[in-house]
């Protein structure tokens, strides 16, 4: 009886014992269940705090990106666009001379004789031994000095080329640096006197250092027409593709993934624009505030981009953006008001023509082609006029003047006719250029001067141009307009050509001429 009672009792003891540790392995299990569930919440927020992160960063990159894209006007304005032209001139930097190894002599060989014999080596034939050795020892020291003597030869001969070598270098240097000089020395002297070429390179400077986003273009180019006071620039802009395809960036949690929200084509386009026309308000600014002798009264501004064509695959160069301005126009512009609008500006303010649909590379007119003012293109003023065959257009009588004009724009593509203006006695060219529906009239005035044509001559034309139902008048003169000129014909269908315009046309057309004031002619 006792033994059986020890039996139940054992095997309770067991029963218990195993119950125990069942319950603390569910115990251990279920712990481990909550740690595996707490390390998975922490993994999952981990991840939803690394994707939010992610989105966050990426939309910052963003907004900092269209920041920079919005500023470009604003955050130059405390810029002074001036360029020190003492700064350009450059000193012969040539490193100084080097002989390396060959600059210290070989040092000479030493005599050492060898040692006399003692008394009792003379007594066992050490005297013969010690004349061998002398003589042995002289020829060797004969034979070093005479290799010591042709390597010092060597080193100096390497002394004298090296010498010249660099005697040469410095001479180079010194007169890279003084034509250098002598060209930023013309440069200061044309500058002071408006030379052509002078003020076309002295603004190019400019508009070089005028700092913009490392991604954006840096062809810029000036070209100086001082019978007008007018600069011309052109300047390669960004292409569309500068504004950030997305607007922001999200954390899509039933996705578990970050998604860009697409920017609309409409808000694209306009910010584009935006970026644009601060470019050209920007570049006015900077080339009015940077004239040291104020000889520029009015500026041309085209934006073109250089771009591939996606439907022919051809590289095309679309503007995109053209406006004219004079200095009292621009004068009357406050750029640090915040609330500027630099679209509706450049449009209502200066009459530019803005493209209305700039990513689609739908291009505008310019007002004056880039190529009117080129000075590579462009010098009315021929300083070889002695051997210079070409016809001098001021040596014309004004009959023929006109009836060259007719030839010009017949070779342009026009029907033309030669036409009796009334009022100042002066004949116009009415010229028709043929449409797919309808032709356009045109009223061409030739104006054979050398002073400036005044601002009625223009008004003149523009009233001859609304009696005769033309679509377009076109003022063409052998010298240049003022910026009253410019101002009026700004947003009206006038078009002025002076006299590096007509040459850039003749030169287009493979037509020979110059201008040379009769002062100047030999």
């Amino acid at each position: 009886m006792a033994r059986g009672s020890g039996s139940s009792k054992s095997y309770r003891d067991w029963e218990a014992e195993r119950r125990r540790q069942e319950r603390a392995a569910e115990q251990a299990r279920q712990k481990r269940e909550r740690e595996r569930k707490a390390e998975e919440q922490r993994r999952l927020q981990a991840e939803v705090s690394a994707r939010d992160t992610e989105a966050a960063e990426r939309t910052r990159q963003i907004e900092a990106r269209v920041e920079t894209l919005e500023t470009l006007l604003r955050s130059s304005l405390d810029r002074d666009p001036r360029v020190q032209l003492a700064s350009l001139r450059q000193r012969a930097d040539v490193p100084p001379l080097d002989l390396g190894p060959f600059a210290v002599p070989y040092p000479a060989p030493v005599w050492e004789p060898p040692a006399p014999p003692g008394r009792l080596q003379r007594a066992f034939g050490g005297v013969q031994r010690y004349e061998i050795a002398l003589r042995q020892a002289e020829a060797d020291f004969a034979r070093t000095q005479a290799e010591h003597q042709q390597r010092e030869t060597q080193r100096q001969q390497e002394v004298i080329t090296r010498r010249r070598a660099n005697q040469q270098r410095v001479a180079a240097a010194e007169r890279a640096a003084a034509e250098k000089n002598a060209r930023v020395d013309a440069m200061q002297a044309g500058l002071r006197s408006g030379e052509r070429h002078a003020v076309s390179d002295y603004m190019d400077l400019v508009l070089q250092a005028s700092p913009y986003p490392e991604d954006f273009p840096t062809e810029r180019r000036a070209g100086y027409v001082p019978e007008s006071s007018l600069l011309a620039v052109e300047w390669y802009l960004p292409p569309p593709e500068i504004i950030p395809e997305h607007k922001l960036y999200k954390h899509i949690k039933n996705r578990k993934a970050v998604e860009p929200t697409a920017r609309s084509i409409a808000e694209t386009r306009q910010l584009y624009q935006r970026v644009i026309a601060q470019i050209a308000l920007r570049t006015l600014r900077e080339v009015f505030d940077a004239d040291p002798n104020q000889l520029i009264t009015t500026i041309v501004f085209n934006g073109l981009v250089r771009t591939i064509d996606p439907v022919t695959g051809q590289q095309i160069e679309p503007h995109l953006i053209t406006l004219r301005a004079t200095r009292e126009q621009f004068s009357a512009v406050v750029l640090n008001e915040p609330r500027l609008k630099p679209v509706e500006c450049v449009r209502r303010h200066f009459h530019a023509r803005v493209s209305p649909h700039p990513d689609e590379l739908e291009p505008v007119k310019p007002v004056m082609p880039f190529n009117m003012a080129d000075p590579r293109i462009v010098d009315p003023v021929d300083i070889i006029s002695d051997i210079d065959q070409r016809p001098n257009l001021l040596d014309l009588h004004p009959k023929d003047f006109e009836a060259f004009i007719q030839n010009l724009f017949t070779k342009m593509g026009f029907d033309t006719k030669l036409y009796q203006a009334s009022g100042d006695g002066g004949v116009d060219c009415v010229a028709y250029a043929a449409r797919s529906v309808a032709s356009s009239k045109i009223i061409v005035q030739a104006k054979l001067y050398t002073k400036t044509v005044q601002p009625t001559h223009v008004r003149d034309l523009y009233g001859t141009m609304q009696h005769e139902g033309a679509t377009n008048g076109i003022m063409i003169t052998t010298s240049g307009y003022g910026p009253d000129s410019y101002k009026f014909a700004s947003g009206k269908p006038l078009e002025l050509i002076d006299g590096a315009g007509l040459l850039a046309l003749c030169h287009e057309h493979n037509i020979p001429a110059r201008i040379l004031p009769r002062e100047k002619q030999p």
